[in-house]
Parts: C-alpha cells; sequence; structure tokens
C-alpha cells in the first residue's frame, strides 16, 4: 500500500488546524477520498509540516487495530477469529488476560448474546484464549510472614481480623496449617476456605 505524505502548503486547502501533525493519503483510496489533493501532489513537494487527513486517519487507526490484533498460531486460532470477532472487534476480545475459569465464564455470557458456534468451537475458543491469554499468576500469601493488610486484601477479611492473624501469630508462632490459622478467636473461617490455595506456609 503506497502512503504520501503531504505539507499543508501541497493541499492548498481552507481547513483550519489546530497543531501539526500527520497527513496521510493512501493511493488506492485516494481518487475517491482526495481528488483534489492527488491532483496537486507533485514530486518536488516535501513536507516540513504535515497534517491529519481525518477520513483516511481514520481509516488507517482501524487498519493498525486490526493488524494488531493478529493471533498467535495454534489450536483454536481459526475458532476463536470466527467466533469472537461476530459482534465487536477480535482486538477487544483479547485486551483482556483471565485464567480458564474467566474465560469460560465470558464465553457463556457470549453464547447467551447470541454468539454463534459449536459446542466444540465453543471449547477451542476456550482452550486457546486461556493459553495464550492467559491472566497473571496471582501471588501467595506467606502466612507467617504476611503484615495485617495483606491477609485484609488477599483474604477480603474484615481489618480487625487480619490484625488479629498477626497479633495471634506474634503470640502462639508460626502456622502449621489451614486448621491452624482457623484457631485464631473471631476468624471468618468461609472465607480461608474460599482462598487457601492462595495460602503457603513457610
Amino acid at each position: 500500500m503506497a502512503i504520501f505524505m503531504l505539507s499543508a502548503s501541497t493541499l492548498n486547502t481552507n481547513l483550519q488546524w489546530d497543531r501539526p501533525s500527520l497527513f496521510v493519503v493512501c493511493l488506492p483510496a485516494v481518487g475517491r477520498l482526495c481528488p483534489r489533493v492527488f491532483g496537486r501532489l507533485k514530486p518536488a513537494d516535501r513536507p516540513r509540516k504535515t497534517m491529519v487527513c481525518p477520513t483516511v486517519a481514520a481509516a488507517l487507526v482501524l487498519f493498525a487495530g486490526i493488524a494488531h490484533a493478529q493471533l498467535p498460531d495454534g489450536p483454536g486460532k481459526a475458532e476463536t477469529e470466527k467466533i469472537c470477532s461476530q459482534c465487536h472487534e477480535l482486538e477487544r476480545s483479547i485486551s483482556l488476560h483471565q485464567d480458564r475459569d474467566a474465560w469460560q465464564a465470558t464465553m457463556n455470557k457470549m453464547v447467551g448474546l447470541g454468539a454463534k458456534g459449536t459446542e466444540k468451537e465453543f471449547q477451542a475458543v476456550v482452550d486457546y484464549l486461556a493459553k495464550n491469554y492467559a491472566g497473571e499468576e496471582i501471588a501467595k500469601i506467606d502466612v507467617n510472614s504476611a503484615e495485617a493488610i495483606e491477609f485484609e486484601s488477599g483474604l477480603t477479611l474484615k481489618r480487625s481480623q487480619a490484625a488479629a492473624i498477626v497479633q495471634y501469630r506474634a503470640k502462639n508462632g508460626s502456622f502449621k496449617s489451614i486448621e491452624d490459622l482457623k484457631k485464631v478467636p473471631g476468624i471468618d473461617a468461609a472465607k480461608i476456605d474460599a482462598k487457601k490455595d492462595r495460602l503457603v506456609f513457610k
């Protein structure tokens, strides 16, 4: 695709521009989009300050988005391109990084909204996204060295409960297991169980 960069003087236009930036003309479409400009183009023209042609710039932004959304090769790529571009830009689909459960929930939502495909295709998409666009691993909480704020935010405990863990640890020594942790007076055992995969005892 040929691209020309033209100066404001070359355009010879009455448009007022707020600031210098890029004016781009795509050769295959120039006859339709900017016929007057193309007719005035001379080889000797060299831009100093350049401007944006809004119509063409918008098209190039869209093109850049599509180019940026190139997916890694692998099983499920074709199904992902097919299904995830049915109702919005493919780039939006892959802007997230989630674990498998979250991708499955997203797919269920899309199916509920009318995404078309087979169960096999939907599963291929989930597998592909979970592998290539996985979420960052959630940091573990070392029960025997963590501060109260880490228990509060990481386990969604009340501030008083998080402080109680630290106080209990200081008084009774290191925790050995989940069951030890549940011995802390006033602790919400259900929240401990819900987040137990995040806990380590060093």
